[in-house]
């Protein structure tokens, strides 16, 4: 059972505030949580420093795994899945401060981004002198960050809908190309031509970039590269594997080292 994030103030409300910046800490408690879908004027970064999250947009889904963020533009409606060990920290920007892109975007958050978004949630921080020179410096910082290639477009499409609906709950649904295309009453070439129209991607790259979403959310949540391949419906833990390292250049284990450790 999800349950919700909590806030540190139940009375939150961002838009309210004129502050440039506004970041919080939100708590997972333990459980799997989630925020349900929602929009505010201020651009917002979630940013996991522990644990993983899924952001929902209406086209796409994109994953945080640690020390990431994922940022969404002011006024576009989301939604926030974390796993059960999520460190997490919103930050709240005023959309004429900043230089991020207008649309979604997986960003890597160096460790000074890091160590100044946990100063900048610290509400007993009253010396705004120094809180405005470490806004500036996280303003300065942000665009200049890596980009991570974590995002699944999800078709309005309703046929694919349904497809992109199944997989998301049954990741390990291995159902061809083919199949699908019979169970919808369409050609096989049909359904290939949908998917590249709606996504940008072959179908076989669209479900492999779901499995990688999956399988990031679940290592970073302490499962083991073989409890994920046998989730995702691999036959092997090494056919896993390999997946993973042609799509993302490394084996899963280094891979979410390697982004706790990035500098």
């Amino acid at each position: 059972m999800r349950q919700p994030l909590s806030y540190p103030w139940l009375d939150l409300d961002v838009d309210d505030r004129s502050a440039p910046v506004i970041a919080v800490r939100v708590d997972a408690d333990g459980t799997r949580g989630e925020v349900p879908e929602h929009s505010h004027r201020k651009g917002q970064l979630v940013v996991s420093l522990g644990g993983g999250v899924t952001c929902r947009v209406p086209s796409g889904l994109w994953m945080v795994p640690p020390h990431c963020a994922v940022w969404i533009p002011g006024g576009m409606a989301h939604s926030n899945r974390a796993t059960a060990n999520a460190r997490l920290f919103f930050v709240y920007v005023e959309p004429e401060l900043s230089r991020l892109p207008g649309r979604c975007c997986t960003i890597s958050i160096s460790p000074l981004l890091r160590e100044l978004i946990v100063e900048l949630s610290d509400g007993t921080q009253h010396d705004e002198a120094r809180r405005e020179r470490l806004i500036g410096v996280l303003l300065g910082e942000l665009p200049h960050m890596p980009l991570q290639q974590l995002h699944l477009p999800l078709p309005a499409e309703p046929r694919l809908k349904r497809i992109a609906t199944a997989l998301a709950d049954d990741p390990a649904d291995r159902r061809t190309l083919a199949e699908w295309a019979s169970h919808l009453a369409l050609s096989e070439s049909s359904l290939a031509r949908l998917v590249v129209k709606e996504t940008g991607l072959t179908f076989g790259r669209w479900r492999q970039q779901l499995h990688l979403i999956v399988a990031i959310r679940e290592l970073a949540a302490g499962a083991s590269v073989q409890q994920v391949s046998a989730q995702l419906g691999y036959e092997s833990v090494t056919a896993f594997i390999t997946m993973f390292r042609k799509a993302l250049g490394q084996p899963p284990a280094t891979y979410i080292n390697g982004i706790a450790n990035a500098r």
